[in-house]
């Protein structure tokens, strides 16, 4: 797995792994996920700077899907 060109923010769609999840905050650094459909307990990324970003939270809005 690569790095990210663009750290994600708060609503972005990621991947962490193998796992699709969606970035509910950052907090001292730490960034939080959760499921990306329904909530959910919410997990810290162990590799922040490793997660892929595959839609920013404007691309979600633009699309329809939030």
């Amino acid at each position: 797995m690569t790095e990210t060109e663009t750290k994600p923010t708060v609503g972005d769609e990621v991947m962490d792994g193998q796992r699709r999840a969606v970035v509910t905050d950052i907090r001292g650094g730490v960034v939080w996920l959760r499921a990306p459909h329904g909530g959910g307990p919410e997990w810290p990324a162990e590799e922040p700077r490793k997660l892929t970003v595959r839609r920013t939270r404007a691309e979600m809005i633009a699309a329809g899907d939030l």
